[in-house]
C-alpha cells in the first residue's frame, strides 16, 4: 500500500530543490543548470563553425543530446512537483523551458532547426534568483518607469525621424538616380536611415556634389537625433529618482521600498515574489514555509 505522506514529502523535497534557491541543494541545482545552459549554447556556437563541426561533429551532437535529455528530465520533474502543472506550463519560465528543450527533437524532422537551442540563453534569467540579484532591481525598475513615462515623446520623435528619412530618401533618389545605386525610393530611404543613424554600411554612396552635401547634412543631423531620445529618458529618470528620494525621506517609506529577495515558489499555484519571512502563499494561502 502506498504511503501518501511519503509521496508528498518526496515531491515537496524535489520542488524545494528545483524551484527554490534558499537551500544549499536548491542553489547547487540552479548553478549546475546555468552551467549546462551555457555549455549547450557554446556547443551550438561551435557547431556553426564549419571547420570545427567537420572535425568534431559526432562529439558535439552526442553532447547536445545528453544536455537535451537532461533538460527534458528536468522539465518533467518541474511538472510533476507542482500541484497545478498547467500553471507552470503556461507561465513565462514554463514556455521558455519548453522552447529550449524542443529544437533538438524538431531537428530530427526539420534539418537546421537545432540552432534554435540558443533560446536556452533566456533561461539564464534564473541567475537573478540564484544570485539574489533582486536587491539591485530597484535601479532597473526606475529606468523601466522612465522609459514608459517617455514613450509618448519618443514615439512622436521616431515618427518625425521616419518622415524625415522618407523626405531625404526621395530627394537623394531624384539627385543621384539609378546610375549611382539609388535604384528606387525604398532603397534610398534605407540608405538615409543607415546614414542618419551613423551606421554607414557603405553599400550605397552618393557621387554627385549635391548628393554628397545632402549626405553630410544627414550625417551631422544624425548626431543630434541620437541625443534626443537619450535626453528624454534621462530627464524622466532624473525625475523618478527625485520622486524616489522624496519618498525615502522617512523611515516608513523606506520599509515600503524594501525589495524582498525570497526565491520560494508556491508548490500549489507556482506564484513567486513572496516576502522574505512569509509562511503562506500570498495568492492561494498554501503553506510554503513550515520552519
Amino acid at each position: 500500500m502506498n504511503n501518501p505522506k511519503k509521496k508528498s514529502d518526496w515531491r515537496e523535497k524535489l520542488h524545494e530543490i528545483i524551484y527554490e534557491a534558499d537551500t544549499p541543494q536548491g542553489k547547487l541545482f540552479d548553478i549546475i543548470l546555468l552551467i549546462a545552459i551555457l555549455a549547450s549554447i557554446l556547443l551550438v556556437m561551435l557547431e556553426s563553425i564549419k571547420s570545427f563541426d567537420a572535425k568534431y561533429h559526432q562529439a558535439l551532437n552526442i553532447s547536445e543530446w545528453i544536455i537535451t535529455i537532461l533538460f527534458t528530465i528536468e522539465y518533467i520533474f518541474r511538472i510533476i512537483t507542482v500541484k497545478k502543472p498547467i500553471k507552470y506550463i503556461t507561465s513565462f519560465y514554463g514556455i521558455i523551458d519548453l522552447l529550449s528543450t524542443l529544437p533538438k527533437y524538431i531537428s530530427i524532422i526539420f534539418a537546421g532547426t537545432h540552432a534554435l537551442v540558443a533560446l536556452r540563453a533566456l533561461r539564464l534569467l534564473r541567475i537573478f534568483r540564484v544570485l539574489k540579484l533582486a536587491r539591485f532591481l530597484g535601479a532597473s525598475n526606475q529606468l523601466t518607469m522612465a522609459i514608459k513615462a517617455s514613450r509618448a515623446k519618443i514615439s512622436v520623435f521616431l515618427f518625425a525621424v521616419l518622415i524625415l528619412s522618407i523626405i531625404f530618401g526621395t530627394i537623394m533618389y531624384l539627385v543621384e538616380g539609378e546610375e549611382n545605386g539609388f535604384t528606387n525610393i525604398p532603397k534610398s530611404v534605407y540608405w538615409c536611415i543607415v546614414t542618419l543613424t551613423t551606421v554607414g554600411f557603405g553599400d550605397i554612396a552618393p557621387t554627385t556634389p549635391l548628393g554628397q552635401f545632402i549626405a553630410a547634412v544627414i550625417m551631422i543631423l544624425g548626431y543630434g537625433i541620437i541625443a534626443v531620445p537619450t535626453g528624454i529618458v534621462s530627464a524622466e529618470y532624473a525625475k523618478s529618482q527625485s520622486d524616489s528620494h522624496k519618498k525615502d525621506s522617512n523611515l516608513e517609506s523606506k520599509k515600503h521600498t524594501k525589495i524582498d529577495i525570497n526565491s520560494q515558489s508556491c508548490p500549489n499555484c507556482s506564484v513567486e515574489g513572496h516576502k522574505d519571512q512569509a509562511k503562506y502563499c500570498y495568492k492561494c494561502g498554501y503553506l510554503i514555509n513550515d520552519a
